[in-house]
């Protein structure tokens, strides 16, 4: 009998295990198939959004008829969507792909102001301090417009009144000199001496006045700081940790993934039409560039900066409100100007921080949307009806994609 009783034990036992792992199996079952639904949605999501935003560069190409351009947004999550449209190179019929990369011009002058701002939360410098303290035993420093009263911050703000070397006549004859002799670029210390000996254009933060010289000057400052050379620290301190693969320095005329540029046939600088002479090479040094902008990049890698940037994560420290510290921009509505940052503070999607680029041939722009904690950046080959204001591409670019994922955002269908 007991061996009977045991006997329908053990088989009760066994069912009922049999049942909870029958259970357990369809519970997993059901709990997949809910995840892939969800993931299924989500990925649907996406790309709806990736359609429209790819659909809207489209748009912007047929209206504007440039060569090429590259695209990308980031949202809130860190999800990051890029698309390209039109001509890498006009002549051989290459397509734009979303790996091309181009000159992103002044836009790297977001990285220079953010290794200041790294420098001074390690106590090496002070924003205000003087430059003369770091480069006034330069040969040639006393013969700067307002050397004895200069701060760091004024060069970072463009509130220094030192004119802007790329715009004076000997300038643009040496960088026109040097491309069509194939030379090298013109050293950073050369470029300085386009200014040398000039009246101020005011009195130091008296003013404001765009002035690619100023991010030199910072330059020379940053290696006097640290020992090292620029691009090593841009490089150490943010290209590698952030994985920003698609960025490097634009220091040589080979680059690989970059596109060809088209400037103007009577560009200013008198340079060739297109900006390479083969795929990835350059007709001219970009170097001549340095901390005035000096990096190749794309646009998947510029959100991904500026999110990092300007939501308080790109450098150690509470280094934001220092950075954000803005001053007036004459002539220009609503827009200050900060540490190698221009705040918009009502832009028709809110208040935004961000740079715009401009290197012959090519145009960028760049902008992280505080409201809504999204950044959206382009890249397009060529600078023509943008260099001469003859045209509101840049403007209309900006909003009309921007505008794309913020409406996806705000009806909750990205």
């Amino acid at each position: 009998m007991n061996a009977i009783t045991n006997t329908v034990h053990t088989m009760v036992q066994s069912m009922r295990h049999h049942r909870r792992r029958t259970l357990l199996v369809l519970l997993s079952l059901a709990c997949l198939a809910i995840a892939a639904v969800l993931c299924h949605s989500g990925t649907s999501s996406w790309n709806a959004l990736q359609r429209r935003f790819q659909s809207e560069l489209d748009a912007l190409h047929d209206k504007y008829r440039f060569p090429g351009a590259t695209a990308a947004f980031i949202l809130p999550d860190g999800t990051v969507k890029i698309v390209a449209t039109g001509l890498a190179d006009v002549e051989a019929g290459v397509p734009m792909t979303e790996r091309s990369r181009m000159l992103a011009a002044s836009i790297g002058k977001t990285f220079v102001g953010a290794t200041v701002a790294a420098l001074e939360e390690e106590g090496a410098l002070d924003l205000d301090d003087p430059v003369s303290k770091y480069i006034g035993d330069r040969p040639w420093f006393s013969r700067l417009p307002g050397h004895n009263e200069i701060t760091l911050r004024q060069l970072l703000t463009h509130s220094s009144g030192i004119s802007n070397h790329v715009d004076t006549e000997d300038f643009r004859r040496a960088f026109a000199e040097t491309s069509r002799a194939n030379g090298n670029s013109l050293a950073p210390e050369e470029l300085v001496t386009f200014v040398l000996d000039k009246p101020p254009l005011f009195q130091p933060g008296r003013g404001w006045a765009y002035s690619d010289t100023g991010y030199i000057l910072i330059g020379l400052v940053i290696e006097k700081v640290t020992g090292h050379a620029y691009y090593e620290e841009l490089t150490r301190r943010f290209l590698e940790p952030m994985r920003l693969r698609m960025t490097a320095p634009s220091d040589r005329r080979e680059l690989f993934g970059l596109a060809a540029g088209y400037t103007a046939p009577d560009n200013r600088f008198g340079l060739p039409r297109k900006t390479t002479i083969r795929p990835g090479v350059m007709a001219w040094d970009p170097a001549i560039e340095w901390t005035g902008g000096g990096i190749v990049s794309n646009p998947a890698d510029l959100v991904v900066w500026a999110k990092a940037l300007y939501e308080g994560h790109a450098i150690k420290g509470n280094y934001l409100k220092r950075l954000l510290q803005s001053v007036e921009i004459g002539g220009h509505d609503g827009v200050r100007y900060g540490i190698a940052v221009a705040i918009r503070e009502n832009g028709p999607l809110g208040k935004s921080y961000g740079h715009s680029g401009w290197i012959p041939g090519y145009c960028s722009s760049l902008r992280y949307y505080t409201g809504h904690r999204v950044a959206v950046a382009f890249q397009i080959n060529t600078d023509i009806g943008i260099v001469d204001g003859s045209t509101r591409i840049v403007d209309d670019m900006e909003y009309h994609l921007a505008k794309v994922v913020v409406d996806s955002l705000s009806k909750g269908d990205q």
